[in-house]
């Protein structure tokens, strides 16, 4: 919030803001720092305000920065206004007959005493603490030394002036600052920092951003998130006391900005707010926001001269930078969106009174310091509105969206009321940059070698394939992950409501690729096309692979369709709901009405699902079984023995294991597609040996990223490549030996590793 200029300087005005009343100060002229710890005079005006206005639960100072005070701040002062009330009016503390009983001389004396208590206890409440204090041991001392009707009158005050100590002293400012007192000394306001440490945010955002680490806590990491050289944030993990969630402190550049950078900020996005896009131009993201970084620059330059202020090169290409994140982009979002560390992003309703969680990949579930605003939150929806083309309302609560800035994507989820009944929540899934690899899971002890060579031997096989968890257990990016297996020559077409599946990436590793975007089966209407129509329609598209994004719904029936048709001659995936092989079941036959004699179209299920500590506060994704789905049972697969482990997770090894139907050759699914190729038909040892082979490569791909360092050989560009070197030697072999033996194709493609590895 800004005033209108010409507003008095210290006027205030009370708004009511996400569910919650917020006192503003008017500071946008004064020469001194609205802060509560440093001025009495700051706090003495404050408390008054609060004496007029008791339902406040948050104070803002507005100036070139705003100085917000949160609840727990603002109820110390409260507190102090409620009392002063009181000991002035209901206790009547100064009158005549609360001072006095007997002897009229007191008065006077008595008076002055607690009227200077009075004084301090607005502007500094534990000054009068001490003041009161001394007053009383005071009035003890001269307890002992009277006799009479004096020492009875006497005997009243002492009781009068421990009834207002014991109410101060129980006050949650006095009970905060205990711990301090030790080397207290009156006047000296430094006690006051220890609890009044306001959240500092620029005037340009409404966002809050604790810019205080919390105290009691212990620092675990430390590390930068860049997003240009010119825009660097800063990331500290802490883990606080008595708390099982790390705390993600995050320090961005608009929370380290000048106060004459604040100020030409400020002008800015007056200027720009005025000139904000329109609805069809949110639809080119990147060209939008391009155009207003040259606005920005133009804009901020001008201005910089116009007031006289000098700005470096960097300084106004970092500004550009954060006045475009904060008028049409999504503020502090975008820079955790930049952390190729967090996974998800939470904002739960009420917005303005909790604050973002995220979920990092190495310390799970963390609390922020961030803390959005009503304003904020309502403006991304609008934007996202705009970018989706959809609608976000009363009639429409659920929004489902993708989220697309330059290497930045990211699957938005948004509910509003009356589903969610405190206002807007968002939830957040950043999609890797770059597509995970079978190495990258191998590394991270997803899978290991063998359940990798499997899943590549499969895919290159065109069997049907599902993989199934829990939300967040890894499905599409394991899903994603296979698509890399898929010969390159081959076409490949996917069908999602939500745009996860890395087709852009692939396409630009030369992958013959086909996105089609279905309506999610949260909508009964829209100009989209239904995910089932769009799985039909993919079957009229040609010989081509086809990769489900999720399958949720009615569209299960097309995708048996297409099982069923393309099984033979091309790789059918997709992910589903269900944490074992009878829970897909289950999902697809009872849920989604396909029949059971339709699903045995389905090949191989493989489950996905976070495994947990002992103490329940870390998890791990791990691949906990590879099964294979069998044809001779009619109508339970359970009690028919119709489903068959292949591979199953180890607790103990934390790793999968193969099954004796593997190793022994008794998987119908792998003998099925033997039987289709020249030399393995008949020859299991031949075929165990092709899978033990793709996991020796996968494997040798993982180590020698550690021996080198050279992390980019995990990635996908690396492994589409090796891929299609893997394929070339085996098809050598093949011209030379008849069949793609291990112990004749590793040498080759190790060959071709280490000489890549040396460029």
């Amino acid at each position: 919030m800004q005033f209108e200029k010409g507003a008095k300087l210290y006027s205030y005005e009370v708004k009511r803001e996400g569910g919650e009343d917020i006192l503003y100060f008017n500071y946008q002229d004064s020469s001194s720092s609205p802060n509560l710890a440093a001025y009495p005079e700051v706090m003495d005006r404050t408390v008054d305000a609060l004496i007029e206005n008791p339902n406040v639960s948050r104070i803002i100072f507005v100036k070139e920065k705003n100085y917000n005070y949160d609840f727990r701040e603002t109820g110390y002062l409260l507190e102090i206004a409620s009392l002063y009330v009181y000991f002035l009016k209901q206790e009547e503390i100064l009158s005549h007959e609360k001072l006095v009983s007997i002897n009229e001389s007191f008065f006077p004396k008595r008076y002055n005493d607690l009227f200077s208590f009075l004084y301090l206890l607005k502007k500094d409440p534990i000054a009068s603490y001490f003041e009161l204090k001394r007053i009383l041991i005071d009035a003890k001392i001269f307890f002992q030394r009277v006799i009479g009707d004096t020492k009875i009158d006497q005997g009243n005050y002492i009781r009068f002036l421990e009834k207002i100590f014991g109410i101060i002293e129980k006050t949650k400012i006095i009970q905060a600052a205990i711990p301090y007192f030790e080397n207290y000394r009156r006047g000296n306001r430094e006690i006051y920092s220890k609890l009044f440490q306001p959240d500092i945010i620029p005037n340009f955002t409404f966002t809050r951003l604790v810019s205080d680490l919390p105290t009691d806590s212990e620092m675990i990491d430390q590390y930068e998130v860049s997003i240009d050289e010119f825009d660097i944030s800063n990331v500290t993990i802490l883990k606080r006391k008595n708390e099982s969630k790390l705390f993600y402190h995050l320090s961005p550049p608009e929370s380290l900005l000048t106060e004459e950078e604040n100020y030409l900020m400020n002008l800015a996005k007056g200027v720009l707010i005025e000139h904000q896009p329109k609805a069809e131009e949110f639809t080119d993201v990147i060209r939008t926001r391009k155009v207003f970084f040259n606005v920005s620059k133009d804009l901020l330059r001008d201005l910089a001269q116009s007031k006289g202020i000098k700005l470096t090169y960097l300084s106004l290409m970092k500004l550009s930078a954060i006045l475009v994140r904060h008028t049409i982009g999504f503020g502090l979002i975008e820079i955790l969106l930049q952390d190729k560390n967090l996974q998800d992003v939470s904002l739960n309703a009420p917005i303005s009174q909790t604050p973002v969680y995220v979920r990092h990949q190495d310390y799970d579930e963390c609390n922020t310091n961030i803390l959005p605003s009503r304003e904020d939150s309502d403006s991304w929806a609008a934007k996202f509105r705009m970018i989706s083309g959809r609608p976000l309302d009363e009639a429409n609560p659920i929004l489902d969206t993708q989220l697309e800035i330059g290497k930045i994507r990211a699957r938005i989820a948004i509910i509003q009321e009356p589903l969610s009944p405190d206002g807007l929540a968002y939830s957040i899934r950043r999609h890797r940059e770059s597509p995970w690899t079978l190495p990258l899971f191998i590394k991270n002890k997803m899978l290991n070698p063998l359940g990798a060579g499997l899943l590549s031997f499969l895919v290159d096989g065109s069997r049907t394939l599902l993989i199934a968890g829990t939300r967040s257990s890894g499905k599409t990016s394991l899903l994603g992950s296979l698509m890399l297996e898929i010969n390159s020559k081959s076409r490949i077409i996917t069908v999602e409501d939500s745009l996860e599946l890395p087709v852009e990436a692939l396409r630009k590793l030369n992958y013959n690729i086909l996105r089609m975007k279905v309506r999610s089966a949260l909508l009964k209407s829209g100009a989209e096309v239904s995910a089932d129509d769009g799985i039909r329609t993919s079957l009229r598209l040609g010989d081509s692979s086809l990769i489900v994004g999720e399958v949720r719904s009615v569209e299960a029936k097309a995708l048996y369709e297409a099982m069923r048709v393309g099984a033979l001659a091309n790789v059918v995936a997709g992910t589903i709901h269900g944490a074992s092989p009878y829970g897909v079941f289950d999902r697809v036959v009872n849920d989604l009405g396909v029949p059971a004699t339709s699903f045995k179209a389905t090949d191989i299920i493989a489950v996905a699902n976070p495994i947990k500590s002992a103490d329940g506060l870390h998890s791990w994704r791990r691949l906990l079984e590879i099964s294979e789905v069998k044809k001779h049972w009619k109508e339970d697969p359970v009690r028919e023995k119709g489903f068959s482990d292949l591979m199953s997770y180890s607790v103990e090894k934390d790793e999968l294991e193969a099954s004796d139907a593997l190793i022994n050759g008794e998987s119908d699914v792998i003998k099925d597609l033997a039987s289709k190729v020249r030399g393995w038909a008949g020859n299991w040892d031949a075929v165990y040996d092709n899978i033990l082979l793709r996991a020796k490569v996968k494997n040798e791909i993982v180590n020698l990223a550690e021996l080198t360092g050279k992390k980019e050989i995990l990635e996908a560009e690396f492994n589409a490549i090796s891929n299609h070197q893997f394929h070339r030697i085996s098809d050598e072999v093949i011209e030379e030996a008849g069949l793609p033996m291990s112990d004749k194709v590793f040498p080759r493609w190790q060959k071709w590793l280490n000489s890549e590895i040396k460029k």
